[in-house]
């Protein structure tokens, strides 16, 4: 425990990912980069009954053994063998070793936005269908929101602080901004950090899709064609699951010991709507005001920014009150600043979108990359955005990675370029 320090620096120097375009960096960038969508028809459960909202972005190819074991599988749920996963990659990315001596130094803040609902709805199954005795006593303990952060210490060590944040679909961007506070505040030197999702339930599609919130293929362009944010005929999103995962770390601590760093963690704003639980407000007021926080809190001129990886989710309402936030942070240059919004290739991982997300955005930074937005082809005027197409390189100084969540969250995080300075 150390003093706070809020002009300390800090930096990501891991990064783990379990995804629908892949379950490892390498992989996820050659998806990015070359355009291939994770998209594609539902395989979990019959979907024909909902058609057309038939198509998800599903992790694929993913061995949970090679991170947890038998029991551990059996008592828990994707949404914690993904977070684990995601969680011990960035790990070993970052070269960071948690030892007896400095575990105290090392925090865990992981969200969902959900947790274990999958758990739960089982154990009800078994309940009403063998009785009370076929209810697993573990599953509770398996189930809950913080699981994973609590996994994410039992299986790296860690002891620092450690919590979950839930706010939805802001859930990832809020426990990586949180994570660097918490390293500002001197709570720890490193935090593992992020978030994971398991939305894929029959349920939830079921609410989603009556929540009118839902988007089918384009006609005769495929599945992945769904998801086309900011185009002029959006008409809804898609679901998807997975887990983003950082080591972030204090910059002292990380040029010591020799770490590669991906960028730095410079800005993060958080706020509420307070005005309705599912649509954003109008204008786009409070998503504008976590930018602008974000923005002020890193001393970043809004000229800086270079790249926005928008929440972007393909809603008609969504998308054009985030552009207008954009509008109102950024005035005439929104216009301008490229927009990559990859939820085009993987759907909406809600709790997880933001740490994903920011993993996209990181490595946008670390290339000077931005990778191209699938199955937009005219994008709404009333958006008014420069919608990146095509993957291309580019000089990236700083980035926002920006998202909403049910409830009215807000959260953003400005990243900056690591020069080495």
């Amino acid at each position: 425990m150390r003093e706070p320090d809020h002009t300390r620096r800090v930096v990501i120097t891991g990064l783990g990912i379990v995804s629908p375009i892949g379950n490892t960096v390498g992989d996820v960038w050659t998806s990015l980069t070359e355009g291939r969508s994770g998209i594609a028809q539902i395989t979990h459960w019959d979907p024909t009954p909902y058609a057309p909202y038939v198509v998800a972005g599903e992790v694929k190819n993913f061995d949970v053994t090679q991170f947890l074991d038998a029991k551990q599988i059996r008592r828990t749920g994707p949404e914690i063998h993904w977070g684990v996963a995601a969680a011990m990659a960035a790990l070993r990315d970052s070269g960071l070793e948690i030892t007896d001596a400095n575990r105290e130094e090392v925090g865990v803040v992981f969200g969902s936005g959900a947790g274990g609902q999958g758990l739960f709805i089982e154990n009800q199954m078994s309940w009403k269908e063998k009785g009370p005795r076929a209810v697993a006593p573990t599953f509770i303990a398996h189930g809950l929101v913080d699981s994973t952060s609590g996994m994410i210490a039992i299986e790296s060590g860690a002891v620092g602080h450690n919590l979950a944040v839930v706010s939805a679909c802001a859930t990832g961007t809020h426990a990586l901004g949180e994570a660097a506070e918490a390293i500002k505040r001197g709570d720890v030197t490193a935090v593992i950090a992020g978030s994971t999702e398991n939305p894929l339930l029959e349920v939830a599609h079921i609410g989603f899709m009556n929540m009118r919130g839902l988007a089918g293929p384009r006609d005769g362009e495929g599945p992945a064609s769904a998801c086309r944010p900011y185009d002029v005929d959006r008409a809804g999103f898609v679901l998807g699951e997975g887990a983003g995962a950082f080591i972030v770390e204090d910059l002292a601590s990380a040029t010591a010991r020799g770490a590669t760093i991906y960028a730095e963690v410079v800005g993060y704003g958080s706020s509420a709507d307070a005005h309705d639980m599912i649509q954003p407000i109008e204008g786009g007021a409070g998503s504008a005001r976590s930018i602008r926080w974000a923005l002020q809190r890193g001393k970043i001129d809004p000229t800086e920014i270079d790249l926005i990886n928008p929440h972007g989710t393909s809603t008609p309402v969504g998308d054009e009150r985030e552009a207008l936030a954009f509008h109102a942070s950024f005035g005439p240059r929104a216009a301008e600043i490229p927009i990559s919004a990859t939820k085009s290739l993987t759907g909406h991982l809600m709790g997880a979108a933001g740490a994903v997300e920011a993993v996209f955005t990181t490595l946008s930074l670390h290339h000077q990359v931005i990778p191209g937005t699938l199955h937009t082809k005219n994008v709404d005027p009333a958006c008014n955005l420069n919608v990146n197409l095509e993957t291309r390189s580019a000089e990236i100084r700083a980035a926002v990675s920006n998202n909403v969540g049910l409830g009215g969250h807000n959260g953003a995080i400005v990243l900056r370029r690591w020069t080495g300075k």
